[in-house]
């Protein structure tokens, strides 16, 4: 599970992030001045540690905040966009002062950070959960003091998570990829009903066993997709299907949604005929948003999602 500091280090991947520090009661409040060189726009998120602040020590920090006046300390680091989604041409001066110079491939023109004015949106990352009726007294006195205020600690942490954590491991044949793993993935993704799928698991470097046999264990349901791929597959759809097996009998649970295709009955009672036993969604007969919506209501839960179309 990621930690509000890691995600006030990875939110809002697509700016040039810019590092450094605020000072404020002796202390050093670590923030991030960020640019959206797309939107022509800038803010900035504050790190604040520590799980005994109170209400006032905000405020108080929020008073110190004067645009265009209080210094942030920069530090050595800089955070690039990705380059894919920007098409960009950097350059940076430290001396005399620090500057950032920008132009979009093609265009003649070089553009300086310092012309993008701050929107006085500011993100503050907090360790101390303050409770509601601060909050709101907080985001207001943010408001008189001119600050477009977003306060963010361990409910938004509790939140990220739900929605991050894999709830279904899609197995399948490496064949079933295109025309229908990947389809279900993006559909229950979108759906916001997160998924263990290869594509958007696996990342470089990761122990494949490792990783899906952590997949298998921790979902709350699997996705299987059964084809005549599949069940010719006696390699690795065979493994995690043995686990998935497995994992039933230990837990006594249900946790396998089968999706069949291009294959009958008799070829399910082939493979294992405990598969007939468990109701199936044919993705030949109903197509696929009928099956990722019926996907997503076992998945997720039936009453959250009772007035889907």
């Amino acid at each position: 599970m990621a930690t509000l500091g890691q995600y006030f280090e990875t939110d809002f991947s697509n700016t040039l992030r810019v590092h450094g520090t605020f000072k404020h009661e002796d202390e050093d409040i670590r923030g991030l001045l960020l640019y959206d060189l797309m939107q022509y726009s800038a803010f900035l998120l504050c790190y604040i540690h520590g799980t005994e602040r109170t209400y006032d020590y905000f405020v108080s920090f929020l008073r110190m905040l004067d645009y265009g006046r209080t210094p942030m300390y920069l530090t050595d680091k800089i955070t690039l966009p990705p380059a894919n989604p920007y098409r960009f041409e950097l350059q940076f001066d430290t001396k005399p002062d620090f500057e950032i110079r920008y132009r979009v491939f093609g265009d003649p023109a070089w553009r300086s950070t310092r012309e993008i004015s701050l929107t006085r949106r500011i993100f503050i990352y907090s360790e101390t959960e303050l409770s509601g009726s601060d909050t709101t007294k907080l985001l207001s006195e943010g408001e008189s003091l001119g600050h477009k205020l977003i306060f963010l600690s361990r409910e938004y942490v509790q939140m990220r998570t739900s929605l991050e954590a894999p709830l279904a491991f899609i197995c399948h044949d490496y064949r079933d990829k295109e025309d229908i793993a990947r389809p279900i993935a993006v559909n229950l993704q979108n759906m916001r009903c997160p998924v263990w799928y290869d594509e958007f698991s696996l990342k470089v470097g990761a122990n494949l066993r490792e990783s899906i046999e952590k997949g298998l264990k921790e979902c709350k349901k699997c996705v299987l997709v059964l084809s005549s791929h599949f069940l010719s597959n006696n390699g690795w759809t065979k493994r995690e299907f043995d686990s998935i097996f497995t994992r039933e009998i230990l837990e006594q649970k249900r946790l396998v949604l089968p999706i069949w295709h291009g294959i009958t009955r008799h070829d399910v009672y082939e493979y294992s005929p405990s598969l007939l036993n468990i109701k199936a969604l044919n993705w030949d007969e109903i197509g696929e948003k009928e099956v990722c919506r019926q996907l997503c209501r076992a998945i997720i839960g039936l009453d959250e999602y009772k007035d889907w179309p």
